[in-house]
């Protein structure tokens, strides 16, 4: 045995069955299918070491590919110790921008365009050549979904079908008018002599299209190709792939169909689950132990998705058995943040460090209660994928326009605080119906939405609550929710906690209409909301708890139930099965319309009609005297008192106290 075989062998020696399989499957199509925890990044750098260790592979010809600089760079780390530095690990656009900067002076005779660090400028300029202007959400949006055409290999032209086929959309811009503005993008883009970052992988499949003799030059270069979280894959950069191979199978590809949650950014499971279809003879190597997480704890990860419904195997616990996952229905928001707060606290206690424990939640709006229950108790904290609450651009305008009209005197006719600051938060904006969507426009609508939230609430503790007294309140949560600290507990949305791990993970807020959101009313969108469901479940190594809470505010009216996703999780007899009042999400507004009996029609037309008259009098919107939502539980439920007309939501003390009499009499028989 020669000492190369010998120290190849070594490489082999601390894989597990699976993993080793996937190390000594040198040539041909390889598709390894790696469970979450299941370490996947090991049997790729042994695989591709054990390559170099046996002499297949000259390290320079093989080029490794993942999505983030850092995973770029933890497996060139890994390679270096292993023996294989040369091997060339990156991201997709460097491995793309390196070659298009080398071979473009060629192929066009110039210089290589600068790229832009933001699209947003360009955006706002392609806007503003059509005559109009557009806040900075709308812009991020706008962005995204141009990012999302390119990638999807979605011209200007079929983008109106494409969005109605995928149910696109871009706060409240009409498909045509979003179609119309990638036109201009990309001329003002094009004038400017500039470049975006999908650009990159578009000019570089270009020159490789167009170009037999420079991909032919690429092609002997990089023999050997590995993709890293495959399941992450855009139509785009598969098409790249396709060129740099030139029709050979000597390709790599390692993922998780479970952990597909960039849809909206042009990834699909399809790709992953599909490269058998396109490759018969591929060898696959399913890695299933996993090594992260309690028994428990895989327990709940395997029982997130029904027998049947995804290909391969289910988890395979390796660690010694750990505490029960606990399910946690709460009253309301604020005991859900206080109870994580305390459990996070006594973990301390026990000798669990801070950072290694996180709580994960949907949206961005959701972490002002968690921020201000660490703040509270001492607890230092860290924000990933997140800005603090009251650090968002749009939460310090209105926090500043708030305290103006408090020391101006600012007050609408009516004197309540809730249409005070509905009225000043108007001019950023603000409109009581959210925008469509679920982006940046959306994520800055629920903050001022919350805003607007802990007026309500203020009034309804204190009738007499005044803009003063709630600028007081917003300045107590900003002292509260204290600067975050690099070395504490991370709060984290759930995509932005992909690919990390902790201890201990408190997956908050986890009640139907925010996991699945409301915005999946697709059966595509429930499932990738499941698999968004799984990616938080499987962050965890130790402890799982999975919370939820009855109702958003303390005494509200406790009509929430757990995600769907917990329906066969929750034991038998957990408190929250069954519970007769937790309803599944609301229907559109105008679906609940469409379903009316004629008579209840009529009598919500009669509200409405009343709802104008008195917003007209008072100088208001409608919507500040009662939402549609309201009026059509009113015409539901029908209260004949005071007390019944309090259980309607978002009908408060004040609101019972300046209407009630008006509504209790259009609703007498």
């Amino acid at each position: 045995m020669t000492e190369s075989t010998t120290s190849a062998d070594a490489l082999l020696e601390p894989l597990d069955p699976e993993q080793r399989a996937a190390a000594v499957a040198l040539r041909g199509p390889v598709c390894i299918v790696a469970g979450a925890g299941t370490g996947k990044t090991r049997a790729i750098t042994h695989r591709m070491a054990y390559g170099v260790a046996t002499g297949v592979y000259e390290p320079t010809e093989v080029l490794a590919l993942s999505f983030t600089t850092k995973a770029a760079g933890e497996m060139r780390d890994r390679l270096r110790r292993l023996g294989a530095a040369g091997v060339q690990a990156r991201t997709f656009h460097s491995a793309a921008l390196r070659q298009a900067r080398y071979f473009w002076p060629s192929v066009y005779g110039t210089e290589f365009p600068q790229i832009v660090a933001s699209k947003l400028g360009l955006v706002a300029g392609a806007a503003r050549r059509g005559g109009t202007r557009l806040e900075q959400a709308v812009l991020r949006d706008l962005a995204a979904e141009i990012e999302w055409a390119k990638v999807s290999n979605v011209r200007p032209a079929d983008y109106v079908t494409e969005a109605a086929k995928q149910g696109r959309e871009v706060a409240d811009l009409t498909p045509e008018q979003v179609a119309g503005l990638m036109v201009s993008y990309e001329d003002v883009k094009r004038e400017a002599n500039r470049i975006d970052m999908e650009d990159i992988l578009l000019v570089t499949a270009a020159i490789l299209g167009d170009d037999d003799r420079i991909a032919a030059q690429v092609r002997r270069q990089y023999r050997w190709f590995v993709v890293d979280e495959f399941q992450d894959v855009n139509p785009l950069q598969s098409t790249l792939l396709d060129l740099w191979l030139g029709g050979r199978e000597d390709v790599c590809v390692v993922g998780d169909p479970r952990q597909t949650i960039y849809s909206f950014a042009g990834a699909s499971p399809r790709i992953l689950t599909e490269f058998g279809r396109r490759y018969p003879e591929a060898e696959r190597v399913e890695m299933v132990r996993n090594y992260r997480s309690t028994p428990q704890v895989v327990s709940v990860a395997n029982a997130v998705f029904p027998r049947g419904s995804t290909p391969g195997r289910p988890l395979e616990p390796q660690n010694p058995a750990g505490e029960p996952v606990r399910y946690l229905g709460h009253s309301d928001e604020p005991s859900e943040a206080a109870s994580a707060a305390d459990d996070i606290v006594a973990l301390h206690a026990g000798g669990m460090p801070y950072r290694d424990m996180a709580v994960l939640f949907r949206i961005n709006a959701q972490s002002e209660a968690f921020e201000e229950a660490l703040g509270e108790r001492g607890v230092p904290y860290t924000l990933r994928g997140v800005t603090g609450f009251f650090e968002r651009a749009e939460v310090r305008q209105a926090v500043t326009l708030l305290r103006g009209a408090a020391h101006g005197g600012q007050q609408e006719a009516d004197g309540s605080l809730d249409a005070e600051v509905r009225a000043v938060l108007a001019s950023l904006g603000y409109d009581a119906k959210p925008p469509a969507g679920a982006g940046e426009a959306r994520n800055r609508w629920e903050s001022l939405n919350a805003i607007v939230s802990m007026a309500v609430d203020l009034l309804d503790d204190d009738p007499a609550a005044s803009l003063g007294s709630l600028v007081a309140d917003l300045d107590r949560r900003a002292a509260t929710a204290h600067a975050p600290t690099a070395d504490g507990v991370t709060l984290a949305t759930l995509h932005s906690a992909k690919g990390l791990e902790w201890e201990a993970v408190f997956c908050v807020g986890m009640h139907e209409g925010m996991v699945p959101t409301v915005h999946a009313d697709t059966p595509a969108a429930v499932e990738e909301e499941r698999r968004l469901f799984y990616v938080g479940v499987t962050r965890a190594k130790r402890r799982l708890s999975i919370s939820w809470a009855r109702a958003r505010k303390v005494g509200g009216r406790q009509t929430r139930r757990p995600t769907r996703f917990l329906d066969t999780l929750l034991p038998s007899d957990h408190p929250s099965r069954g519970t007769p009042d937790a309803p599944r999400p609301k229907r559109r507004t105008s679906a609940v319309l469409d379903a009316l009996e004629p008579e209840d029609r009529a009598l919500f037309e009669k509200l409405k009609q009343w709802r104008t008259e008195t917003a007209a009098e008072a100088k208001v919107p409608a919507f500040v005297v009662f939402a549609d939502a309201t009026l059509l539980a009113l015409v539901e439920h029908k209260p004949t008192d005071e007390r019944s007309l309090g259980s309607i939501p978002g009908i408060g003390a004040s609101k019972r106290e300046r209407y009630g009499a008006d509504v209790l009499a259009l609703l007498a028989p």
